[in-house]
Formats: C-alpha cells, structure tokens, sequence
C-alpha cells in the first residue's frame, strides 16, 4: 500500500526538512511538499536542507520550475497549478473531488487523491463524501489513492475498499517533537 505524507499549509521553519526526512525515512513512500502560501525561494530553501537521497520522493504542489533542479519526485496538479510544464515527463498526480473525476483522470496520472474519503481530521466542516456503492467503483483502478480523514484505525478500511494507498495530512504531529512524530508515524504501520 503506497503511503503519501502531505505537509500541511504553513511552514514549520525550524523543522521542516527534518521533518521530511523523518517521514521518508520512516518508510513512506511520498511526502507532497504543499505550502500554498510559500515563495519559491521559500520551496528551494526546504529542498536544499532535505538530504539528496530523499529528493526523488518529494512531490512539489506548486513551483514546478524547481523539479529539474532537485531531481524530485513528480509534481501535483490542483487547483492553483492545473497543468504541468510544457515539456515535463516525469510522474504527475493530480486531486480529484469524485468519484468520476478519479476514474477518468486516473488513466492520465501517476495516481489520483480522492477526498474526502472519511471526516477530515484537519478541515473542519470537510466531511465524507462518498458512499459505500461509489467507492466500489475504484475497485477496479490501481493508482487511486484515499485522503482525508485516514488515521490509522481506518487503514485496514482504506485497503478493503480497494484504494492503492492513502495520504495523510492532519493525522501527521509536523509541529510536534522528532519523538512524537515517530511514535505516530510508526501508529500507521
């Protein structure tokens, strides 16, 4: 099952390459690298502290210029960057809303996010969106991926319901100690 960590809004400045590192180093598979309110400048300076050996586990979801210079991982289409550079051919996601969306897109990406899949633990107000018939409709797709609301208690669900992996942002402590964030991560295995 493919694990994806996605940082959440904010930079933590002191943390935040660490905490990457922590994430990968854990054995997940992705981390997505959001901050929609972070400069380029503000992107490079993260990559530049992360070790070269995690880059090409890194997903960007905005200054796409910057995949080439890192050697990272692939880039997420979303509502602020909806196309890919012109000439880029590495991997590329993208989030999807529905369930039709998922499917159509899916054939087209790397993998697909879904949400919300449960009650998100970080948005409030951003609740399940799907029943138990729409989601058997992914079953049949290797590269859909759950979001929102997965904890670890819901792992065995997201298997069962046939989703290739899943992406966590709110149940990941990024503002907590290296130990904490450890101790939790480990909670996913």
């Amino acid at each position: 099952m493919i694990r994806i960590a996605i940082t959440p809004p904010d930079i933590i400045d002191h943390a935040e390459a660490r905490n990457i590192a922590t994430v990968l180093d854990a054995g997940w598979d992705r981390v997505h690298l959001r901050h929609p309110g972070a400069s380029a400048a503000d992107v490079r300076r993260i990559l530049d502290d992360v070790p070269l050996r995690l880059h090409r586990r890194i997903v960007l979801h905005g200054h796409f210029d910057l995949v080439n210079d890192y050697n990272l991982g692939g880039l997420h289409l979303n509502h602020r960057c909806p196309a890919a550079p012109l000439l880029y051919r590495g991997a590329l996601s993208m989030s999807c809303h529905s369930v039709d969306e998922a499917l159509s897109m899916a054939a087209k990406m790397t993998y697909v996010t879904l949400s919300p899949i449960f009650d998100s633990v970080s948005k409030t107000g951003y609740t399940a969106a799907f029943s138990p018939e729409e989601l058997g409709r992914i079953a049949q797709v290797d590269n859909i991926i759950a979001l929102g609301g997965v904890t670890p208690a819901r792992i065995k669900e997201v298997a069962n319901r046939g989703f290739a992996g899943y992406a966590v942002l709110g149940s990941i402590p990024w503002g907590a100690s290296q130990e904490e964030m450890i101790s939790r991560l480990k909670e996913f295995e």
